[in-house]
């Protein structure tokens, strides 16, 4: 069954709480900022409501939830704090004699209750409501820009994969049958993938031509688990423990692995609306998605705000269509044109190269002239032929044999011609004066609540992580807008 809410049960020691806990705190400011039954409201149908002892409210483990981003703690270290700390026992809506729960009740309270909320959405949706309400959002414009956040798990390589799970498939082997040292094939010395992928397919394929040496437990176990590596390598370069993370490039000779979070946010610093992708997708292709949310959260939009990387071609079009300023410095190799959604190639701002749907980067660009009456010049970006010959999306794009591999751009546009005319203008250098915000909301989410680093695995897991600090970020600025303060 479940309860609404713990709330404060009459006890001898309550009032230390109006001793300990002052008006000043900024846990009771949360508290009176914001009705936390929404989140009841959100997770009712999670409970079952008439069977069973009663379960703990998920208004009090949500923010359980809520003091681990703010302090950035651990389960368990939020859980004992609360043990002993009056202000987080008041914000918890416990009396001060009050038990604890058990840590582990978080890990099931994320998997089985916030599983399949769209809890980015609501909490941000939430945030932005008070915000309006209180008429702290004035402004019709929203800064765009996107963060990168590390995946929890370190990334291998294909090939320093392959040649753990050979080496281990050859020890266990060996401790059956020294005499197999003789007979498997000569092991590859290359830091070359395709040299490592044929050695190891003819390592497995010898030991399980033996029936008797395959057919041991052991042995068999890793068999299986040099051809799974074998599978995966042939289709990634990168594995981890983290399958969705991806790696990202923050410039030519720069990367990540991890994921991104695309920001969208209103002059005042509130967040407006936010989109967690993997690693290695380009920042232009999510401001629709990101303008959409903001309107639906209730902002009035007439300027967008952002770095190049928002000034392609479909980004220019749909504002024009809504009436809508791009203050974006435009950069013409982000013009793609009409292309099919599987034909995208992402352009990286920092690097100023192109990104193929597979993540790889391009390694150079030249600039192709048209002498023909009518042609624009076209910029062409050279990929690495040598990881699309193993790429599973090189079918329709790169043709066995081929020498080379490219992608190629238009230059020049009329809609690019007016936009440039429009980066002339006074509005525009004023508005792009507000960039810089963003920039220090993301470092704000890095440093202050811990988004460098995923807490956990996959996009679902990041999406939660990021709710809970854009949560925090939005609820400590309206309090700090809310008295008077810049």
């Amino acid at each position: 069954m479940l309860i609404l809410q713990n709330k404060i049960q009459l006890s001898e020691f309550s009032s230390l709480y109006a001793m300990i806990v002052p008006e000043t705190n900024l846990l009771r400011k949360i508290n009176d900022l914001i009705d936390f039954t929404f989140i009841h409201d959100e997770l009712v149908n999670k409970y079952c409501q008439n069977n069973g002892r009663n379960a703990e409210s998920p208004i009090r483990m949500f923010k359980y939830l809520l003091l681990k981003t703010i302090y950035t703690l651990s389960d368990v270290d939020v859980v004992e704090r609360s043990r002993f700390d009056l202000s987080f026992k008041y914000f918890l809506d416990m009396t001060p004699e009050e038990g604890v729960i058990n840590s582990s009740s978080l890990t099931k309270f994320r998997k089985l209750r916030l599983k399949d909320t769209d809890l980015l959405n609501l909490l941000i949706s939430k945030t932005v409501s008070i915000a309006l309400a209180k008429g702290i959002i004035r402004t019709k414009s929203i800064i765009l820009d996107a963060t990168h956040t590390h995946s929890k798990s370190n990334p291998f390589s294909a090939i320093e994969v392959l040649r753990e799970r050979s080496k281990q498939l050859r020890k266990v082997v060996y401790s059956f049958d020294e005499s197999w040292e003789d007979l498997n094939p000569k092991k590859n010395n290359d830091y070359d993938l395709e040299k490592e992928l044929e050695y190891s397919k003819n390592l497995e394929q010898q030991i399980s031509k033996d029936e008797f040496i395959s057919s041991i437990p052991a042995v068999q176990e890793k068999l299986n688990l040099l051809k799974e590596t074998i599978e995966d390598a042939s289709e990634n370069y990168i594995l981890s423990k983290d399958a969705e993370a991806k790696t990202g490039h923050k410039s030519s000779d720069s990367s990540f692995f991890g994921y991104k979070t695309h920001l969208a946010m209103s002059e005042e610093r509130i967040i407006t609306a936010a989109v967690v992708t993997s690693g290695e997708k380009g920042d232009g292709p999510e401001l629709p998605k990101l303008l959409e949310i903001s309107k639906e959260n209730g902002i009035e939009v007439d300027t967008i705000i952002g770095d190049s990387a928002y000034s392609g071609k479909e980004n220019l079009e749909l504002a024009n269509q809504q009436n809508i300023n791009v203050v974006a410095r435009l950069n013409t190799t982000i013009t793609q044109g009409c292309r099919k959604e599987a034909d995208k190639f992402d352009y990286n701002k920092d690097a100023d190269l192109f990104v193929c749907p597979a993540g790889h980067m391009a390694t150079h660009k030249g600039l192709r002239v048209k002498k023909s009456p009518g042609k624009s010049d076209r910029e062409v970006y050279f990929f690495d032929i040598e990881k699309c010959k193993t790429c599973p999306l090189k079918n329709g794009c790169y043709k066995d044999g081929s020498k080379t591999k490219s992608y190629s751009i238009s230059i020049k546009s009329n809609l690019h011609q007016a936009q440039i005319d429009f980066q002339k203008t006074e509005y525009f250098k004023e508005k792009a004066k507000e960039r810089y915000k963003i920039e220090a909301k993301n470092s704000e989410l890095k440093n202050v609540h811990g988004y460098k680093r995923a807490q956990s695995y996959g996009i679902t897991n990041m999406e939660m992580q990021g709710a809970m600090a854009i949560f925090t970020v939005n609820l400590k600025r309206i309090i700090k807008l809310s008295t008077g303060v810049q």
